[in-house]
């Protein structure tokens, strides 16, 4: 026999963790596992007992973060079951968990969604007319409704770049509110500058990189 076939014979066998049995709860890892199937073993139901709580304060030194837990005493036997299987034979200070409590769906908890009216405004803007339809007539209301027109006129043109007239504002405020808000007479908003510019979110700061990028590579361009 060469050294190679010594060599072969004299190796232990190496099994990756793939080709093991998977893991219950991977946090306690493969020796917390391993000491539970061992506790499942044993036949003296006395020592059986003796042994589990044993692996009970190994567990909790493994995964010390059980203790932010409420009742984690508790959830250290219940991991002890799932790991073992649910085949464990203990007396245990807790009643023992049942596989099917485990694999209960959650409860479906429906959501009350009311469609966006219009979506270019979005439903903050919804909520903020809500509340100012609410407000009693006055200068302060009719501010709050000028201040809304204009943060309205400029959402309208982030997302729609053609020019948009005073009466088509006014309009979706009436119909945002449900006819509620009724427009001050005479109320005019300032006209826009030609040199403002109205950016989708991140398409601003998408155009500032790429004009720095350019400039950049212009003046590596120059020095060569």
């Amino acid at each position: 026999m060469d050294n190679t076939e010594e060599i072969k014979n004299t190796t232990p066998s190496l099994k990756y963790n793939t080709q093991k049995r998977r893991l219950q709860l991977p946090e306690y890892g493969r020796n917390v596992q391993k000491m539970i199937d061992y506790v499942k073993s044993i036949p003296d139901r006395e020592e059986r007992n003796r042994q589990a709580r044993a692996v009970i304060e190994v567990m909790e030194t493994v995964n010390p973060q059980v203790h932010l837990q409420e009742d984690y005493e508790h959830k250290l036997w219940d991991h002890m079951y799932i790991i073992s299987g649910f085949d464990l034979d203990v007396d245990s200070p807790y009643p023992a968990p049942k596989p099917e409590e485990l694999s209960t769906p959650p409860v479906d908890i429906k959501i009350r969604r009311t469609p966006v009216k219009i979506a270019h405004y979005g439903k903050n803007i919804e909520n903020i007319i809500n509340l100012i339809a609410e407000k009693e007539d006055g200068e302060t209301k009719d501010a709050m409704i000028r201040s809304i027109a204009l943060y309205m006129r400029q959402q309208f043109l982030i997302w729609n770049k053609d020019s948009v007239s005073d009466e088509t504002i006014f309009n979706d405020i009436v119909k945002l509110s449900g006819g509620r808000i009724k427009i001050p007479e005479g109320l005019h908003l300032n006209r826009i500058s030609g040199d403002q510019n109205f950016s989708r979110p991140g398409v601003s700061g998408m155009k500032s990189r790429n004009m720095l990028r350019q400039k950049s590579n212009r003046q590596k361009n120059n020095r060569k």
